[in-house]
């Protein structure tokens, strides 16, 4: 098996996880985004909050989960 399909098939398995379990890959995306807000000293939650917003959509995406709001 060459190395491109073992990072293939690790890539599809990544990505059903994140189909499967989204709800904890935004858990975990919501737990850095308060650890790097708390790291700061709360002085970027904005964009902190636009960054974790961003990639718990593009999850979803990859993922092929539902959008939500």
């Amino acid at each position: 098996m060459a190395l491109s399909d073992k990072m293939n098939e690790l890539k599809d398995k990544a990505k059903e996880m994140v189909g499967q379990h989204g709800d904890k890959a935004d858990d975990a995306v919501d737990r850095a985004g308060q650890f790097a807000d708390d790291k700061t000293g709360n002085k970027h939650s904005d964009q902190i909050r636009q960054g974790a917003d961003k990639a718990k959509e593009g999850l979803r995406n990859w993922g092929g989960g539902e959008q939500q709001q």
